[in-house]
């Protein structure tokens, strides 16, 4: 009974904790809520795209070439006669695709990557940060093309590439955290009662590191999604008919723009609409995360009355 008690008790905190924050973010970041609401829209719209479309992906409607929005096709058609309405939804489950999975394996990269290196320091932290001074000199969209250039333009490709160099470069900011985290107290007396190693790494420095990482990942998502279009835009990335935004608007699109507008407007305005919410999202989630950053204020930006 006192087991079930208590376990209904840590599951009501959870629960007014994520209540708690929706205050939060409703309350004192507007901007926040409306990227919330973005981000929400392009999940649903990813997940539920094959409901959503009116037509199938590549269906060529031969008899509509370059056809105007209209109530048959709301945002009109391309050169091949393809739905652009259709397009532009299944390239939104390609960006949910391609900027969760790459954030992912990001988040994977720099937590092993940094907390080992925090925590172990040495020579180990000295290789290893001159590999990833290595890896951050290079330009990003240079070094992206290289490496896919060389593997090969896919989806899975670019989700590798982009996932291995942000995790990469991330690790730093974990790693920083760890340093710090190694001279609290609970710390040493964890080292000195003989707790092992890898109970330390996972008992006490990984949970203590988890809001630094929710903001990183909330970061980084809007990152990889641009990116992945600046590379499809370029030809570098996921290649057709798979519908990318930035593959849609480059191609055939850069030569009819003015003959059909529509053709690069509706991705070009889906793309910066999610990126632009989503990075909202993230800076609402890290303000409201980080303690730093709540300042004199108190914790729902109201000053303690006087006594």
């Amino acid at each position: 009974m006192a087991d079930s008690s208590s376990g209904r008790v840590a599951e009501t905190k959870r629960h007014s904790r994520l209540v708690d924050f929706l205050i939060r973010l409703v309350r004192e970041k507007p901007l926040g809520t409306v990227g919330g609401i973005i981000t929400l829209l392009l999940l649903l719209t990813g997940i539920f795209a094959d409901f959503l479309a009116p037509y199938a992906v590549n269906d060529c409607h031969m008899e509509s070439l370059l056809a105007p929005p209209s109530a048959r096709f709301l945002l009109g058609t391309d050169t091949v006669g393809r739905d652009i309405l259709s397009r532009v939804i299944f390239g939104a489950r390609v960006s949910v695709i391609v900027g969760l999975t790459a954030t992912t394996l990001a988040t994977i990269v720099s937590l092993i990557i940094g907390i080992v290196c925090g925590y172990i320091g040495g020579k180990l932290d000295l290789i290893v940060q001159r590999f990833v001074d290595a890896v951050m000199s290079f330009p990003s969209l240079v070094f992206l093309i290289v490496v896919i250039a060389i593997i090969g333009p896919g989806i899975w490709q670019v989700i590798v590439v982009l996932g291995l160099r942000t995790g990469i470069i991330g690790s730093r900011i974990i790693r920083g955290a760890v340093i710090s985290l190694k001279e609290n107290e609970y710390m040493v007396a964890a080292e000195a009662i003989g707790c092992p190693t890898w109970r330390i790494l996972v008992r006490h420095i990984l949970p203590n590191v988890m809001a630094p990482t929710i903001i990183l990942f909330s970061i980084r998502v809007p990152n990889v999604i641009l990116t992945e279009a600046a590379l499809s835009f370029l030809g570098f990335g996921i290649p057709p008919p798979t519908p990318s935004w930035g593959g849609m608007l480059s191609g055939m699109a850069r030569i009819h723009m003015l003959r059909a507008p529509w053709m690069v407007i509706w991705p070009g305005l889906a793309l910066g609409s999610v990126v632009y919410g989503i990075n909202m999202f993230g800076d609402a989630v890290r303000d409201l995360l980080d303690p730093k950053l709540r300042g004199g204020a108190g914790r729902y930006g109201m000053r303690a009355k006087k006594e």
